[in-house]
């Protein structure tokens, strides 16, 4: 029962920072882009790759943490699905360059994000 409950700590305060940046991400910066998804998918991505490489390759926390920081937390920040539906809302309404710029910056970003995180993580 307390993986459950780690879980579910760790997604509320990711939900709660995702809220929280996206939101003040589009008040500073504003536009039609969605800027703050891409910035929380490229630093969830790079926050990934640095936890994971270290919970892998370099430390042996107890199994919580993994599950606290990454499903948990990281799957409340990260913002896939609305990625997905802005992208999809960018074509709908006639915006095909711009759907189809945030979706190769998003995927490309993020990966760069998870590589140069494990990169930084596995430095010793």
């Amino acid at each position: 029962m307390d993986r459950y409950l780690v879980v579910l700590a760790g997604a509320g305060l990711g939900g709660l920072a995702r809220y929280l940046a996206g939101t003040w991400i589009m008040v500073r910066y504003g536009g039609r882009f969605p800027l703050g998804t891409l910035t929380i998918n490229v630093t969830g991505s790079f926050l990934i790759g640095v936890l994971m490489t270290l919970f892998t390759e370099r430390l042996a926390p107890h199994p919580n943490w993994r599950l606290f920081l990454v499903v948990g937390v990281l799957g409340g920040y990260t913002t896939f699905s609305s990625f997905e539906y802005e992208t999809f809302q960018a074509v709908r309404e006639g915006a095909r360059w711009m759907g189809m710029l945030y979706l190769t910056g998003s995927v490309l970003l993020g990966y760069a994000g998870v590589w140069l995180g494990a990169l930084l993580a596995a430095r010793r």
